[in-house]
């Protein structure tokens, strides 16, 4: 093996005690590793320098948010190839290749390999992270204070970048795929569906009153406001999104029905809605705060209203205290977010006082959203990058590919649970028939 690919190929199987799944294209055009498969390429020796001062997944992202590192070919099957090894969590196929590199560590031919890796990476000095990564918070986890600086992190990053990536719908959640029988449809008319099938699950109708939690740039009041004629308080944390939203909402001729507010959750005093939507926002929450989401919302609705919580779901874990938020995703994406499994979410809206009426699992729709976003993104690369940086556009392409993946494979969910503040005569006001939402 010549060149440093062939020894960065020779320190890597040493370490794994496995072939290397991607080939390796190095600073020096060296090449090595199985033929045809994804090209891994190390663009300079700073890139070795960050694994070696943050092993493992920090120190990668760090590497490819920077461009120190790229790939050359298929990036989902790269992804795919390299995810065993790297970001998958908690089971089997995760723990095997890990403990097999910790027993190599104590090989004597591992242990030279790490005097080669130094030899190879150059000037022993750690490369300051890339900007686009999270600042320390400040305040405690999931104060008020904190997930205000989480929130800004990731969505004031410019309304124009989200436009190119989510299009038009400029809803930043799952899609709902083929509604129409045979039709495969846009991701505009994925997103309509979506919105208007949570509407229906809610049982909306004129002049009722709806709060949606986390209202990101208005689809969902827009919508429920136009389609089904509800009075709606629309809340984010986001300057930026309720500047946007505003707009949409006085463009539509809609103030009188929409009220769109830069206000958290524990904040909203004016209930009660006779309905609550909360899409993709309770991943923010946080478990040591998720009883007191839960409760506010049931204290916010009228007997007999309805909740519709749309959230991504992890699998669970033989040890629950042993769950770790993954590093990339904590510095460079959602800082501070954490998933639950669909059962403790469950869980903890019952003990909260609702009645769980119907929990719909669509995690193969937000595979489908994703990769429309990701071709959306690579699409419009150029722009993207002109609107952010260069590093905040690789940090979404490889967070929205990966997370593909991640729904394809069943590492992650996603549910909409629906359910009821049942009044105290235990009139619910649900159809008989499932999924038939108006009664």
């Amino acid at each position: 093996m010549a060149g440093a690919a062939g020894r960065l190929t020779k320190l890597a199987e040493e370490v794994l005690g496995a072939p290397l799944p991607v080939r390796i294209r190095a600073w020096d055009a060296s090449e090595s590793g199985p033929p045809g498969a994804p090209v891994l390429v190390v663009r300079n020796r700073r890139a070795l320098r960050r694994l070696l001062f943050k092993p493992g997944e920090l120190g990668l992202a760090r590497a490819w948010v920077a461009g120190d590192i790229d790939v050359d070919g298929d990036l989902y099957e790269a992804l795919d190839r390299l995810a065993g090894m790297i970001w998958e969590r908690g089971g089997a196929a995760t723990k095997q290749p890990r403990a097999a590199a910790l027993r190599a560590l104590a090989r004597p031919e591992v242990r030279a390999a790490g005097k080669e890796l130094l030899s190879l990476a150059g000037l022993p000095v750690p490369p300051a992270p890339p900007v686009e990564e999270a600042r320390p918070r400040r305040g405690a986890l999931h104060s008020l204070l904190r997930d205000r600086q989480a929130i800004s992190h990731h969505y004031d990053v410019g309304n124009d970048f989200y436009e190119l990536v989510l299009g038009p719908s400029m809803v930043y959640s799952c899609a709902y795929w083929g509604a129409a029988e045979g039709a495969a449809g846009t991701l505009e008319d994925a997103q309509r569906d979506k919105l208007d099938l949570i509407c229906r699950k809610l049982g909306l109708r004129e002049g009722q009153r709806l709060l949606d939690v986390g209202c990101g740039w208005g689809s969902m009041v827009l919508h429920a406001a136009r389609e089904y004629g509800v009075r709606a308080v629309g809340i984010t944390l986001s300057e930026e999104q309720a500047a946007y939203a505003r707009k949409r909402v006085a463009d539509a001729g809609l103030t009188d029905r929409i009220e769109i507010r830069v206000q958290d959750y524990r904040e909203v005093a004016d209930g009660p809605f006779d309905a609550i939507s909360s899409i993709g926002m309770a991943e923010h929450v946080g478990r040591a705060r998720y009883a007191e989401y839960a409760g506010l919302l049931h204290a916010l609705l009228k007997p007999g209203g309805r909740l519709l919580n749309h959230q991504i779901a992890r699998r669970p874990l033989a040890d629950e205290e042993a769950y770790q938020v993954d590093e990339f995703i904590d510095r460079y994406v959602f800082p501070d977010g954490e998933l639950a499994p669909i059962g403790r979410t469950v869980g903890q809206l019952e003990e909260a006082g609702f009645e769980v009426r119907d929990v719909e699992a669509i995690r193969e729709h937000y595979a489908l959203t994703l990769r429309a976003w990701v071709a959306n993104l690579e699409a419009h690369w150029a722009q993207a990058v002109r609107l952010t940086s260069p590093g905040r556009a690789r940090v979404w392409r490889l967070y929205m590919a990966a997370s593909a993946l991640s729904f394809e494979r069943n590492r992650i969910g996603v549910n909409q649970v629906l359910a009821i503040r049942t009044p105290d005569s235990g009139a619910s006001g649900m159809p008989l028939r499932a999924r038939d939402w108006r009664d």
